[in-house]
């Protein structure tokens, strides 16, 4: 019998990393808010009402269809000692065919940064991507200037791989970014993701 599928749920050792549900939207919208101004210099610039209901109910509604049909998946990261939301992830842009790879993107509330949660959230999208989505590639960018981004990356066994002009808008300006992948198979030193 063809029955729903379950909504897709990682664990990692801190943090349990699920779909964001209408239920998150005053978790969220405290977070997003307290965050802005360390979140800014690298994301693209908010849109008017990005703090919204309406807003927030659409990005809800947008990850479970893509969740469903296998586009991306979009991913919360909630602290499993008290439940608070730390920031997302998101398996984005998903090939299939012969690339068999997908990027991500992620950003992390302020209060919460640099204690280690990023890199543990990625590799556990990493494992997730190489194994059950069975990717073969993922690749993520970051600013030049993002020394935080970078390293998270690094630590998380993504190699550099080069540069990207006029790659994205962030606040509101073509920037280049730096380029980084992880492979299944990586011929270019070890990894721990698959």
């Amino acid at each position: 019998m063809f029955g729903r599928r379950r909504p897709i749920r990682l664990e990692s050792e801190r943090m349990v990393l699920r779909l964001p549900e209408h239920s998150d939207f005053n978790a969220w919208t405290s977070l997003r808010r307290d965050s802005r101004e360390f979140l800014t210099p690298w994301e693209p610039t908010w849109a008017a009402d990005h703090l919204s209901r309406k807003a927030f109910t659409n990005r809800v509604y947008w990850a479970h269809r893509a969740s469903r049909n296998t586009s991306a998946v979009p991913l919360f990261l909630e602290r499993n000692v008290d439940g608070l939301l730390l920031g997302a992830i998101t398996i984005d842009n998903i090939r299939r065919g012969p690339a068999q790879m997908a990027t991500i993107g992620y950003w992390i509330g302020a209060p919460y940064a640099r204690q280690g949660y990023m890199t543990e959230a990625i590799g556990a999208v990493t494992r997730h991507a190489f194994t059950t989505l069975d990717l073969s590639r993922i690749e993520a960018a970051c600013l030049p200037d993002n020394a935080a981004s970078r390293g998270v990356l690094e630590r998380a066994g993504f190699k550099y791989e080069g540069v990207a002009q006029s790659y994205l808008q962030i606040n509101g300006r073509w920037r280049t970014h730096v380029l980084y992948a992880n492979l299944r198979h990586d011929r270019r030193g070890r990894t721990d993701a698959g």
